[in-house]
């Protein structure tokens, strides 16, 4: 999937790619046909970068209702030629769980639609478990005979029928057809059942990892076949050497860090990391300068993870360095830094924004140390990122952020943040909106009152509203 392109922010279609509140806003204010247009670019060309983290699918199930928008333009695309030659479940997932929350809204279209594409396309799986939440038995029963029909009545459909049953992410379906009337729908299903179960025990029982009693030198080397296999394998076997190793291999390990191959050496720095060796921060500064990408990679994730008085010292020292190990200390200090890192800090957050845009993969952390100490001059930095990133993920964090630092968020981000995307960002939202607004006072109540609305919201919601009250 190449990365999405993004338009301006200022923008009705980059403020609904970004799912913003003011995306919503907006579109309920413009005209009709060029509200549902830019909905439509957006469930059709999924804008996240990050499908795993970022949320939309709600969202833009609530624009639809909202806009009384036909779904013409979701048929037509998940029907397309396109859907045979490109099976990626990127090209309709976004679609797919689209039409899943409105058929929770009641929206019939939306459910017939599902079920046609769980007959018919090439992202059957996924439209099949939207409906295993949803629909009821009878439609269930009906699509047994054109979704088994997908696999061939021969050894190699029989496997891949097993593994559509074992990796089913909703397993209502299956249930229901191996207790089918049809026995031949039955029977089918039932093998492919056993055959899934037969498969996980098979593989518990050929572990491909270490064996118990390996020495020092067998994990090291198990880790660097990884690294030849391209397979990095340092996190788990610093994991084993905290079961093999003894006081007695520390020397090994310390020699491992300085001269060892790449695979001993990422994880010799892992394993002392963990343990907080009183010599592991110097090892890490070497391998920074004279280690492969991997390693210094991997010896920076290590400084990271490191919780020790000690190394929030070497991150004061090491913080004004322009490189990756410098970047790593700006984001410790963020972590476990004290208000006496609020420069450091600060002055980290500006760079990344300068040096790398309002998506730097770094901002996270920073965006959450500006909350966590409370900076509040980093409040137009961190409003720049709230309005620029792509990112709701980010957003969400940022508008946590701005609650911590900046008087203006409630009279205004946090009203926006009510429609937003993200339900931890509704929920900043919930607790934090002043409600001079009659907007603010009315979406209080619809979420309240909405059933696919997440609990931590509708609790914050309820925090600030009774049933029969104004919002105080």
């Amino acid at each position: 999937m190449f990365d999405p392109v993004i338009a301006p922010s200022g923008t009705l279609l980059g403020l609904l790619q970004r799912g913003r509140g003011d995306g919503t806003l907006h579109a309920l204010t413009a005209p009709r046909p060029e509200a549902l247009a830019a909905l439509n670019a957006c469930v059709l060309h999924d804008p996240r970068h990050d499908w795993q983290v970022e949320n939309r699918s709600l969202y833009y199930a609530r624009l639809y209702l909202d806009l009384n928008g036909e779904l013409d333009e979701i048929e037509a695309h998940l029907f397309d030629a396109a859907d045979i030659l490109d099976t990626d479940e990127s090209r309709t997932g976004l679609a797919l769980a689209v039409l899943g929350h409105l058929a929770s809204y009641g929206r019939r279209d939306a459910l017939e639609l599902l079920r046609r594409y769980a007959a018919r396309g090439s992202n059957w799986a996924w439209a099949l478990d939207e409906l295993a939440l949803r629909d009821d038995d009878a439609a269930l029963l009906a699509l047994a005979a054109p979704v088994l029909a997908r696999f061939p009545a021969d050894p190699e459909g029989e496997a891949e029928l097993a593994a559509a049953v074992r990796d089913a992410f909703e397993p209502r379906p299956w249930r229901l057809w191996a207790e089918d009337p049809r026995v031949s729908v039955a029977t089918r299903v039932r093998a492919a059942q056993e055959a899934g179960s037969f498969d996980r025990w098979q593989r518990q029982m050929r572990p491909s990892g270490p064996r118990p009693g390996w020495s020092v030198r067998a994990v090291f080397e198990w880790a660097q076949q990884g690294v030849e296999r391209g397979a990095a394998l340092h996190v788990p076997a610093a994991r084993c050497l905290t079961a093999v190793a003894g006081p007695d291999d520390r020397a090994e390990i310390i020699d491992a860090a300085r001269h060892g191959d790449d695979g001993a050496r990422c994880t010799a720095l892992r394993y002392l990391a963990d343990s907080h060796d009183p010599d592991v921060l110097d090892l890490i500064e070497a391998a920074h300068v004279a280690g492969s990408r991997l390693v210094v990679g991997a010896a920076v994730d290590a400084f990271e993870r490191m919780r020790s008085v000690a190394a929030v010292e070497r991150a004061r020292r090491w913080a004004h360095r322009p490189d990756a190990l410098g970047q790593a200390a700006g984001r410790v200090l963020a972590c476990r830094g004290g208000a006496q890192d609020s420069e450091l800090v600060l002055g980290a957050l500006r760079e990344a924004v300068r040096g790398d845009g309002p998506d730097a993969p770094t901002l996270c952390t920073l965006v959450d140390g500006a909350g966590r100490l409370g900076i509040a001059c980093a409040a137009p930095v961190l409003r720049h990122v709230y309005r620029e990133t792509a990112s709701s993920h980010l957003r969400g964090r940022t508008a946590r952020a701005l609650a911590a630092t900046d008087p203006s968020f409630p009279a205004g981000f946090a009203v926006e943040c009510l429609w937003d995307c993200e339900e931890t960002t509704r929920e900043v939202a919930a607790r934090h909106a002043e409600t001079g607004d009659a907007r603010v006072v009315d979406q209080l109540r619809r979420l309240a009152a909405d059933p696919a609305e997440e609990a931590e919201v509708q609790t914050a919601v309820r925090s600030r509203i009774g049933p029969d009250t104004t919002a105080v």
